[in-house]
């Protein structure tokens, strides 16, 4: 059986963790990933990203992405 909250809405999600490198500002802080508006059935835990405490730049743990805080 189709799962009707999720199987007509998939177009409406990213892919997770599809992007290796992100931009964030700091009006974006905290962040986390895998990001708002990913389909999360297929992805990691939710994780947030201490950005501003390593130097402007942070790895997610699970998946690698690179979140890179502009404007340092």
């Amino acid at each position: 059986m189709v799962n009707p909250n999720t199987a007509e809405r998939q177009n409406e999600f990213s892919t997770p963790n599809a992007k290796t490198a992100i931009e964030v500002r700091k009006g974006d802080l905290p962040v986390h990933c895998p990001t708002t508006g990913s389909s999360l059935w297929n992805s990691h835990p939710r994780v947030y990203i201490p950005v501003q405490e390593n130097g402007g730049e942070a790895k997610c743990p699970y998946c690698g992405t690179i979140f890179k805080l502009l404007g340092k």
